[in-house]
């Protein structure tokens, strides 16, 4: 990476147009994908039974989800609760069978697979209108981050930035929805927490990039908002690149060591940050200029008292 070191002159702006095609059309095959196919909701949105075990030894989650499937279990989801000992099954709600046989069965079919005994901590059944209420509340708490961050940016900085910067956000929470739409990966609570994070992740980025175009258009006295903005941009590329590169090195090693269970967790954030650090440069920068900001856009307001005092204390 010996570029970063370098000044670097990239015409990001300058495929601004290919770019917002090229958003677009994702942007449209997403929601295709989930007007047709939806979400692969888990079970903590569309309901099912949960069901806690007590092993003597430690529990080997492999075996375990091998054994259910055979069984007839094939969407279970295993995973730690707690120590080593403990495991936590869940499975989606099945036509036919209440909570206590799909329980029973569950249970005879790992204890005729393991030698020792199998304790049953609890079993309970999670609704289809606790899974509605998840979904709802999930979609007002991203409307709610949404707004916030359209007063926040607003505050700081001026309405075109704080419509770019929700632009952007709205481009990277659909394409994100969007992927795991089209290939039906799962979306549990933790894919949610995910995509909150990823518009923190988002905001920040971009604020950091904003923060350069403000400075660069007003200490910049000569050039179009197309050559500052791409100014600001290659003032900003190395830091975006080096925190896009740790995160995602963090996120990946996630993915490859933290097991299944966290697996559409780890998808969700991988997606975002490759997402999120694209519509930093082509997406919120882009919105910017296509809503016309100027230097002048920038200035402070000029207040009546703020008026030049001559050397004898005479106003100018």
């Amino acid at each position: 990476m010996q570029f970063l070191k370098e000044q670097t002159n990239f015409d990001f702006m300058g495929k601004r147009k290919l770019a917002a095609i090229f958003s677009a059309v994702l942007i449209l095959i997403s929601i295709a994908s989930l007007a047709m196919n939806g979400l692969n909701f888990g079970i903590d949105f569309t309901g099912g039974t949960m069901i806690e075990l007590g092993y003597q030894e430690e529990a080997d989650l492999n075996k375990i989800k091998a054994t259910l499937e055979q069984g007839g279990h094939q969407d279970a989801v295993v995973q730690t609760f707690g120590t080593i000992h403990d495991v936590l099954i869940r499975l989606p709600i099945v036509e036919g069978k209440d909570m206590a046989s799909l329980s029973n069965e569950v249970v005879a079919t790992l204890q005729a697979a393991h030698s020792t005994a199998i304790d049953v901590r609890r079993a309970e059944f999670v609704g289809p209108q606790v899974g509605e209420e998840l979904t709802e509340q999930g979609g007002l708490a991203m409307l709610y981050a949404l707004i916030g961050i359209l007063i926040y940016v607003s505050v700081r900085f001026e309405y075109r930035f704080a419509i770019g910067s929700v632009v952007a956000l709205v481009h990277d929470v659909i394409l994100t929805l969007g992927i795991f739409s089209i290939f039906q990966l799962q979306f549990d609570l933790t894919v949610l927490a995910a995509i909150l994070a990823i518009i923190g992740y988002s905001l920040n980025d971009t604020i950091v990039v904003f923060d350069r175009i403000r400075e660069t258009f007003l200490r910049q006295r000569k050039g179009s908002p197309i050559e500052i903005v791409n100014r600001a941009l290659n003032d900003t590329l190395s830091r975006t690149i080096m925190t896009s590169t740790t995160t995602l090195l963090v996120v990946i090693s996630l993915f490859v060591f933290g097991g299944e269970v966290i697996h559409a967790f780890s998808i969700a954030l991988i997606i975002g940050i490759v997402i999120g650090t694209y519509s930093s440069i082509y997406i919120a920068s882009n919105a910017v200029l296509a809503m016309g900001v100027s230097k002048a856009d920038l200035l402070p307001p000029v207040r009546d008292d703020d008026q030049e005092v001559g050397e004898d204390g005479s106003q100018v």
